[in-house]
């Protein structure tokens, strides 16, 4: 069974066969499902949201040292100087 000298256990065989198997043997609880929903809708509503938000609001393209990286900053600052 075993390929020369390895030695074969039989609780990591078990173990790698139920890890193979898991899906055989799944059901929906209330665990499951509210794992679900958190993994699949709120977690990526809330990385969604909070890309959408910070999206336009920094602007790093051509920002010299000491000019603010804010776009309203930085817009708010030009017109105090003109």
């Amino acid at each position: 069974m075993g390929h020369g000298p390895l030695k074969i256990d039989p609780a990591i065989e078990r173990f790698n066969t139920m890890r193979e198997e898991a899906y055989l043997n799944f059901r929906w609880t209330r665990r499951t499902i509210r794992t679900g929903i958190l993994g699949f809708i709120v977690v990526p509503v809330a990385v969604y949201y909070l890309a959408d938000q910070y999206n336009l609001r920094y602007s790093w393209a051509g920002t010299l040292k000491g000019e603010p990286l804010s776009i309203k900053a930085r817009a708010s600052q030009e017109n105090t100087e003109n």
